[in-house]
């Protein structure tokens, strides 16, 4: 299994608005390109202590490197997009490949 992993840290002026679109709009529009099996909403409660804002993992699971391939070639740009779109400077984020070890 295949973990795609997208880390952000939120402004706290959004962050409220910021995980309700994420849960109803955002990582239903990503599991809805069929890439990805499964999600998981975490957040991090080993922030440093000059960190502002809140820090969240969200983590997609997927069966093959294709099928994360697809969405990176196909889906990401777009819904990336749409998450700048409507969150401006309020964010960072930065995305990373695992693989589960069996």
């Amino acid at each position: 299994m295949l973990v795609y992993n997208v880390t952000v840290n939120i402004d706290p002026d959004v962050e409220e608005e910021w995980k309700v679109w994420m849960k109803d709009v955002h990582i239903p529009e990503v599991l809805a390109t069929n890439r990805f099996n499964g999600s998981k909403f975490l957040k991090l409660l080993t922030e440093s202590p000059e960190a502002t804002g809140a820090t969240y993992a969200i983590q997609y699971f997927a069966a093959t490197i294709d099928d994360v391939e697809q969405y990176l070639n196909h889906d990401a740009a777009a819904l990336q997009k749409d998450h700048t779109d409507k969150f401006g400077s309020k964010f960072v984020a930065f995305r990373t490949l695992l693989e589960e070890v069996s």
